[in-house]
C-alpha cells in the first residue's frame, strides 16, 4: 500500500468516526457552587407576577430578583408546596420538597462545561414517566428576554401550558411572551434524560427539543445514591443556540425531573448567572 492511499484511507476513517470530544476538565479542581432546586408547586409567572397572591410581585417591579429574595430559603419554600401547604392541589405522596445540588462550570475558549451532582431523594409517587427516573434540563438566555434577569426561567412557565390546573390544552409547553429567534427573544434549552437521551432546542413562541447544533455530549450516571451529569457545549452552534464569548455573563437556570416525574412536577433553580471567563453567580473559567 503506498502512503497516499494509506493517508487517504486514516483520513477517511477520521471523518466517519466524527468530530473528537475535547476533553472535559478535571472537576476535582473545579470550584462547585451548591444551588438548591425546589418543587414550585402552581406557581407560574402569572401567579409571581400578581401583586395580591404573591408578595413578592412589588419586589420584582421595582427590579429586585427572586434569587435576591428567596436563595437562603428555597428549601423552606420547597417543602410547604411539596406538602400541599402551599399553591399545591395535587401533592404527590413522599415527594422531597428540595434537592441540593453541586453546579460546577468550566472552559477551554471553545467548550462549554457543566457538571451538576446531587444525592437521589426518596420517592415512590407515580410513575408518569415510566422510561425516564430522571431528566435534567438547563437554560441559558442571553439577556434579551424581558424579566429573565430577574425571575429565570419563569418567563416560560405559563398558567395554561400542559399539566397546569388551568390548562385546555394538553400539547401546550412552555413559551416566552412574544419570543423569537429572530429577535433573539429565546432560551436555549439543553437537556439529558436517564434513558440516554440528549435534546439540544430552545423555547421561543413554543418549545423545541431539537435542531440545535451545540450539544456535543451529555452524559450521566449513578453511583450509589449520588447522581452526575455532564454537558459539552460548543460555544457556538445553529438555530437556538445562543453563541457563548469569553467576558459575557448569561441568564442561567435548571431543573430536574427526579421519580419518573413529566411537566411541572419537577424541581427547580431560581434564576441565576453563568459567567464565561468572568465573575457571575457561576463562573465558568479555564482550569
Amino acid at each position: 500500500m503506498s502512503k497516499l492511499h494509506a493517508l487517504i484511507l486514516t483520513a477517511t476513517a477520521s471523518l466517519l468516526a466524527g468530530p473528537t470530544l475535547a476533553a472535559p476538565p478535571d472537576w476535582g479542581k473545579v470550584p462547585a457552587k451548591e444551588v438548591t432546586v425546589f418543587y414550585p408547586g402552581v406557581s407560574p409567572l402569572e401567579w409571581i407576577t400578581k401583586g395580591t397572591e404573591h408578595g413578592g410581585a412589588r419586589a420584582l417591579r421595582k427590579g429586585e430578583s427572586c434569587a435576591g429574595c428567596h436563595h437562603e430559603e428555597t428549601a423552606d419554600m420547597g417543602k410547604k408546596m411539596a406538602s400541599g401547604q402551599k399553591i399545591e392541589p395535587k401533592p404527590i405522596k413522599g415527594k422531597m420538597g428540595f434537592i441540593p445540588v453541586k453546579v460546577q462550570a468550566a472552559n477551554d475558549g471553545a467548550n462549554l462545561y457543566m457538571r451538576f451532582s446531587w444525592k437521589q431523594p426518596p420517592g415512590g409517587g407515580e410513575k408518569m414517566d415510566k422510561d425516564n427516573q430522571v431528566k435534567l434540563a438547563f437554560m441559558l438566555e442571553d439577556n434579551k428576554v424581558p424579566g429573565a434577569n430577574l425571575s429565570g426561567c419563569w418567563e416560560t412557565c405559563h398558567a395554561d401550558a400542559r399539566t397546569m390546573p388551568d390548562a385546555k390544552d394538553d400539547k401546550k409547553t412552555k413559551y416566552v411572551k412574544d419570543g423569537a429567534l429572530a429577535s433573539g427573544k429565546y432560551y436555549d434549552l439543553m437537556q439529558w434524560t436517564s434513558k440516554g437521551g440528549k435534546f439540544d432546542g430552545y423555547v421561543a413562541d413554543k418549545r423545541v427539543m431539537e435542531g440545535g447544533k451545540a450539544l456535543l455530549e451529555a452524559k450521566g450516571e449513578k453511583k450509589g445514591d449520588e447522581w452526575a451529569v455532564v454537558f459539552t457545549r460548543k460555544f457556538s452552534g445553529g438555530d437556538g443556540d445562543i453563541a457563548l464569548a469569553s467576558g459575557k455573563t448569561y441568564n442561567f437556570g435548571f431543573a430536574i425531573h427526579d421519580d419518573y416525574t413529566i411537566g411541572r412536577f419537577h424541581h427547580v433553580s431560581l434564576g441565576y448567572t453563568l459567567g464565561i471567563d468572568t465573575d457571575a453567580d457561576i463562573s465558568a473559567k479555564k482550569p
